[in-house]
């Protein structure tokens, strides 16, 4: 039996969550086969062709499916599920939304947020904020899974999959686009990102963390936030950090003025180089901190961003 893999895209390109993605799929045995489901997502197919590992691509096109919503898309993942034993889509606002009522619609359990494949129906995944790990093994005909993308490496390209065009169920018509409000940046996204400056309720205001847009101008990173900075109101919901906010994984995370709750530790902790910066010798950031500087982040960050012009950055 084959993997279907739902991309997670924007219509004109692929989010490198689904790169990832990709990689836990094809550790579940079988040929990967990947769904771009959008309208007007033709260049989005055209990529995924070119993943490797993936033996076919499914281009589903309908106005309905321009915004991923749960109902047209479960729709749809029920249709063509009859042929896949893994089903599977990364755990993206996304994919949280559309993969619960597929899995409902289908009348098996959702395996949620895995982080490692141990066999094609044994998976791990972190319970309890990341404190606890939990191995599920799962009897039902099909899996219906979302992957904790942070714990896997992103699939490479070079592969010339088919393209093969499937039918769009119709819309059930129970939800609709209404808008969004995003935030505009030239800097990368968040859970892509290689390097993340983030801040916390220390930052003190959201003007504060201009000190840190200035550093990560010169890094070429994201900035990311705690959840006690967005509740301030200091930055907008979409920098959150968190079990409620995104999972990152970056090559370096600065954790500047964040005391580390257990909350955001589980979105950020599997970074490969963890970097903290807070007053308190005490905040629990330093336990998984690689480095740590106990210091007023107001004078080290822009001591910081002081020798990084001398880098030329």
């Amino acid at each position: 039996m084959a993997v279907l893999l739902i991309a997670e895209h924007d219509n004109a390109s692929l989010k490198d969550a689904t790169h990832k993605a990709l990689t836990a799929a094809a550790q579940m045995g079988g040929d990967v086969h990947v769904l771009v489901a959008g309208n007007k997502a033709q260049a989005a197919a055209q990529a995924a062709a070119k993943l490797t590992g993936v033996k076919k691509v499914l281009h589903a096109e309908s106005g309905s499916l321009e915004r991923p919503l749960a109902e047209p898309m479960a729709a749809l993942i029920v249709s063509l599920a009859g042929g896949y034993e893994h089903i599977v889509a990364p755990a993206t606002g996304n994919g949280k939304n559309f993969m619960p009522r597929a899995a409902a619609l289908l009348d098996v359990m959702q395996i949620s947020d895995i982080s490692e494949v141990k066999s094609a129906d044994t998976f791990v995944r972190l319970i309890y904020a990341g404190n606890a790990v939990q191995t599920v093994q799962s009897t039902d005909a099909k899996k219906v899974i979302t992957v904790r993308t942070a714990s896997f490496a992103a699939a490479g390209e070079g592969g010339s999959a088919a393209i093969e065009s499937v039918a769009v169920p119709a819309d059930p018509g129970l939800s609709s686009y209404n808008g969004e409000n995003l935030t505009q940046s030239d800097r990368p996204e968040l859970t892509s990102a290689k390097v993340i400056v983030s801040g916390g309720r220390g930052m003190q205001n959201g003007d504060n963390f201009k000190l840190l847009d200035s550093v990560a101008k010169k890094l070429n990173a994201a900035v990311g936030a705690s959840r006690a900075a967005v509740d301030a109101g200091y930055v907008p919901n979409d920098y959150q950090v968190g079990q409620t906010g995104k999972v990152v994984a970056p090559n370096l995370y600065i954790a500047v003025g964040i005391s580390g709750a257990i909350q955001h530790l589980a979105g950020m902790k599997d970074s490969k180089v963890i970097v903290a910066i807070n007053k308190d010798e005490e905040a629990p950031i330093f336990q998984v901190a690689d480095f740590g500087l106990v210091a007023d982040l107001f004078t080290a960050v822009p001591e910081f961003d002081a020798e990084l012009a001398k880098l030329g950055k």
